[in-house]
C-alpha cells in the first residue's frame, strides 16, 4: 500500500499550525503504538498503523507536498524551500518501547514544577535523588504519564516536534530554508523499521533524527555492535544413573556466562566502554542457546569482546569433555562517527544551531543503536539531536515542555544555517 498526494495549493489548517508543540505532543502519545520483538512484518503491530496514518493525514491538512504512506508504514512528506538547494531531512519514530506497558497513555502535565517529588497516580514516583537531571528543571511544565505505562516520549517529543517546526516555517514564510524533507518510521525499538527507508528516495545531502534526550544534546558516534547466538551442546543421561555420562548444557550455560568480567557488563559500564551482554538464554540439559550482545566504540575493541568469548567457549570444551560449542553473528551495525567525519559540515551546524537556541552543546555518545547510523552507513549523514524527553523505556519517562521547545528553536535555526551554507 502506498498512498500519495500533493497539494501545494492547499490552504493548511489554522488549527494544526497554531497548537503549539504541547498539545501535538500529548495527541501523539495517547495514540497507541508500540513495537513489538519477534515479528516479521513492518510495522510490527497494527496499532502502527493508526499513528502512521494520523500523522499522513495531518502533514495533507498542513499543506505538504508529496505526503505518501508506504506499505511498512513510512511516512514522508516534503516542505518546499525558500531558498535553492538540495533537501535536508527530518526524522523520527513513532513506535514505543515493547517493553513496558504502552497502551492506553494517559498523560500529566506537571505546571510549574516545584522541585518537590512527583508522586504518580499508579504508583512510581519521579525524584531528582533517584533522576538529577530533574534539578534542571524547577519550574518547567512536566509531562509524564500516570505511572501505569512509558509516556512515549521516544519517540513522539521527536515527532511533536518536527510537527511543530514545520508549523512554525509555515507560519512564518520569511524564514530562509531550504527544501526540508520529513520521515516519520516504525519499529526504531526493533530495529527494523529503518531498513525500509529508501535514501535515494528520500533525496537528502544530510539529516537529522530527532531522538536524544536532555536539552543541548547532540550525538555524532554510537556503539559499534555485534550480535552472536551461542549455542552449547551438553549430553542428557537420567539422574539416578548420571555420573560420568551426563553433560548439562544448562550448568555449562552458567559456568560461560560467569566467565564475562564483572567491568565489561552494561550494569557496570558508561561513556565510551563497551561490554558483553547475556540478552537472553533458552534449552535444556543437551542443548541451550544464547543470544549475547558485544558492544564498544571502536571496531578493534570489539574483536577484542568477541576473542573473549570464543575463548570462553573453547575453555568450556577442554574442561568438559563430550561438549560441544558454536558461535554464530547474527548480526549489528556501525559507529557512524567514522562517515561523519567526512561530513563536518552536518555536526557544525547542528552545534552552531544548538547555540543559536541558547543551549550549550552536550555532545554525547549513543550507547545503543540509532537509526541515523543505519542511514550514515547507507550514505546519508545522520547525527541526532535532543527531544527533551528523559529516562526513556520506563514508567517514570518526563519530558520537559521548555526543553521540547529549544528543541524546535534548534531544528528552526538548523534549517536557517543550512539555508545560508547553500546560498554562499
Amino acid at each position: 500500500m502506498t498512498t500519495t498526494m500533493r497539494r501545494p495549493d492547499r490552504i493548511p489548517d489554522p488549527g494544526l499550525l497554531e497548537e503549539g508543540v504541547l498539545a501535538k505532543f500529548l495527541r501523539y502519545v495517547q495514540v497507541d503504538s508500540p513495537s513489538a520483538e519477534g515479528v516479521a512484518q513492518v510495522p510490527s503491530t497494527p496499532e502502527q498503523w493508526e499513528m502512521a496514518r494520523l500523522l499522513r493525514d495531518e502533514l495533507e491538512r498542513m499543506g505538504l507536498e508529496d505526503v505518501e504512506l508506504d506499505e511498512h508504514g513510512i511516512v514522508l512528506g516534503t516542505l518546499p524551500g525558500t531558498v535553492p538547494g538540495p533537501a535536508i531531512g527530518l526524522l523520527a519514530h513513532y513506535d514505543t518501547f515493547p517493553g513496558v506497558p504502552g497502551r492506553s497513555v494517559k498523560p500529566l502535565v506537571h505546571r510549574a514544577w516545584d522541585g518537590r517529588p512527583i508522586r504518580l497516580p499508579a504508583g512510581p514516583v519521579l525524584d531528582p535523588a533517584d533522576q538529577p537531571a530533574l534539578l534542571a528543571c524547577v519550574g518547567h511544565d512536566l509531562v509524564s504519564s500516570d505511572g501505569s505505562t512509558l509516556l512515549g516520549a521516544d519517540d513522539k517529543a521527536g515527532v511533536a516536534e518536527i510537527m511543530e517546526a514545520l508549523c512554525r516555517l509555515i507560519r512564518e514564510p520569511h524564514r530562509p530554508r531550504p527544501p526540508v524533507r520529513v520521515a516519520f518510521t516504525p519499529d526504531e525499538e526493533t530495529g527494523r523499521g529503518i531498513g525500509f527507508l529508501d535514501v535515494r528516495r528520500f533525496g537528502c545531502v544530510a539529516a537529522y533524527t530527532l531522538d536524544g534526550s536532555g536539552a543541548g544534546e547532540l550525538s555524532g558516534e554510537n556503539f559499534d555492535a555485534r550480535n552472536l547466538r551461542v549455542t552449547i551442546e551438553g549430553r542428557s543421561a537420567h539422574t539416578g544413573t548420571a555420573r560420568g555420562r551426563m553433560i548439562n548444557a544448562v550448568r555449562l550455560a552458567a559456568d560461560f556466562i560467569a566467565q564475562v568480567p564483572a567491568s565489561r557488563l552494561p550494569e557496570t559500564t558508561d561513556g565510551h566502554l563497551g561490554f558483553i551482554h547475556v540478552d537472553a538464554i533458552e534449552g535444556n540439559v543437551e542443548r541451550v542457546t544464547l543470544k549475547v550482545a558485544l558492544r564498544h566504540f571502536s571496531v578493534e575493541e570489539l574483536d577484542r569482546l568477541h576473542e573473549m568469548v570464543r575463548q570462553a567457549l573453547q575453555g568450556l570444551e577442554l574442561r568438559y569433555p563430550g561438549a560441544r560449542t558454536a558461535l554464530e553473528v547474527t548480526g549489528g551495525y556501525a559507529n557512524m562517527a567514522r562517515r561523519l567525519a567526512d561530513h563536518p559540515e552536518v555536526m557544525e551546524l547542528a552545534r552552531e544551531a544548538i547555540r543559536k537556541a541558547g543551549l550549550e552543546v552536550v555532545e554525547v555518545p549513543i550507547r545503543g543503536g540509532t537509526d541515523g547510523a543505519r542511514l550514515t552507513q547507507q550514505g546519508l549523514p545522520t547525527p541526532n539531536l535532543f527531544t527533551g524527553g528523559m529516562n526513556y523505556h520506563s514508567r517514570t519517562e518526563w519530558a520537559s515542555v521548555p526543553w521540547m521547545e529549544k528543541a524546535v528553536e534548534t531544528v528552526i535555526h538548523l534549517l536557517e544555517l543550512w539555508a545560508e551554507r547553500m546560498g554562499r
